[in-house]
């Protein structure tokens, strides 16, 4: 991949041609580029799942029956996975290098908008694969733009793929949710929230609030509502609110937000449950811990939150009672990402509670089946 950078550029500049004059919005335009230090963070995403332990064989439980019986539970693949995903090339990558390091085979169905760009990555991995020994089969791309091919992988070919992994927008993920025949893994969006508690150091405040939206608006774990006691709303909302206007975030907030920053815009009931992608963040005065609880309980998708205090009982009440894949504690929401866990990559953040959830990395790619070891013994 880093020897043929040339040409994944000169495929990525086609895409993002057409994207350009398809009208695409900026945070989608920032999905699809490709420059030198995103291929080298993508070949290094690779060295990274290389480097991992082997997932497979590991020993998750064992234990000994009265009888005499040795039983252990066992990592095994799932099998072939279909992974259809939406601007992003680099998923290619990443996708492709955590299906092999788990001994699944994957079918790769990208986004028409990355076409290019994916069948050049998708070229480096085969050479790679037959390099390596491996059979350049075990990662294949669907090799058409057409949509009907996204509903044949859901609904006809539940005979040889074992699971679906959508990552892309809420339209897709919600038609393969919908249309699936066999197992899916994935989330419908990423609304994810920051709450700036009381106890919130205020320069702290502003440094998370200010990455957690703004360093890169169109992924799943930026940050798109910010919450705020009130007891610490005057303190802490002018500082954080004109330091994301400064860089350039438009502020959606509820009447008390207004009165302290008149800047802001009035957000409408549907800006709580909207998933930007955008440089906007909508911005609420709750009355206490709970009261965040309950907003995050009704707008949130379960993906990813974030509490800011120095109030250790109150983290601790926070990761309690809020139900999401990912909390973090005086942390940006933008670390919610497989790379970042040490998973060398990810190929999207599952919200569901059957298999996996959070970052889907390679040892989330596996099953297990049961190993028993007898000496004769027979059942009475």
């Amino acid at each position: 991949m880093r020897s043929r950078h040339a040409q994944i550029l000169e495929a990525n500049a086609r895409d993002m041609h057409d994207a350009r004059e398809r009208g695409l919005s900026a945070a989608m335009l920032d999905r699809l580029m490709l420059d030198e230090s995103r291929i080298e963070a993508m070949a290094a995403g690779l060295d990274a799942i290389a480097a991992l332990p082997d997932p497979l064989g590991r020993v998750l439980a064992e234990w000994r029956r009265p009888n005499g019986l040795m039983i252990r539970r066992v990592a095994v693949p799932l099998g072939v996975i279909g992974i259809v995903y939406e601007s992003r090339p680099n998923v290619t990558a990443d996708a492709a290098g955590l299906c092999v390091k788990s001994g699944n085979a994957v079918i790769l169905r990208g986004g028409s908008e990355s076409f290019h760009s994916s069948r050049a990555i998708h070229a480096c991995l085969v050479t790679g694969l037959e390099k390596s020994g491996l059979p350049a089969g075990c990662v294949q791309m669907v090799p058409t733009t057409d949509r009907a091919a996204v509903g044949y992988l859901l609904s006809s070919m539940s005979q040889w793929v074992d699971v679906v992994v959508p990552r892309g927008g809420k339209n897709l993920i919600r038609r393969v949710q919908e249309e699936a025949r066999v197992p899916v893994i994935g989330h419908l969006e990423g609304i994810c929230h920051v709450y700036l508690h009381e106890a919130a150091d205020a320069a702290m405040a502003v440094e998370i609030a200010v990455n957690a939206k703004m360093r890169r608006t169109g992924i799943c774990g930026a940050a798109e509502t910010l919450l705020v006691d009130r007891a610490a709303a005057a303190r802490l909302l002018p500082g954080v609110l004109t330091a994301l206007t400064d860089a350039g975030c438009e502020i959606r907030g509820d009447r008390d937000v207004v009165d302290l920053f008149p800047e802001a815009n009035r957000a409408s009931d549907d800006d709580w449950g909207t998933e930007y992608l955008d440089a906007i963040l909508s911005v609420c005065v709750v009355d206490d811990i709970d009261a965040a609880i309950r907003h995050i309980a009704e707008y949130g998708s379960g993906h990813t939150e974030c509490i800011v205090t120095n109030d250790d009982d109150a983290a601790m009440k926070f990761f309690r009672n809020v139900d999401s894949a990912i909390l973090l504690q005086n942390a940006s929401t933008q670390f919610a990402d497989g790379g970042e866990f040490g998973m060398g990559a990810e190929i999207g953040i599952a919200t569901g509670r059957i298999h996996a959830r959070g970052p889907v990395g390679a040892e989330q790619l596996t099953s297990y089946k049961y190993v028993v070891r007898g000496s004769g013994q027979t059942r009475p």
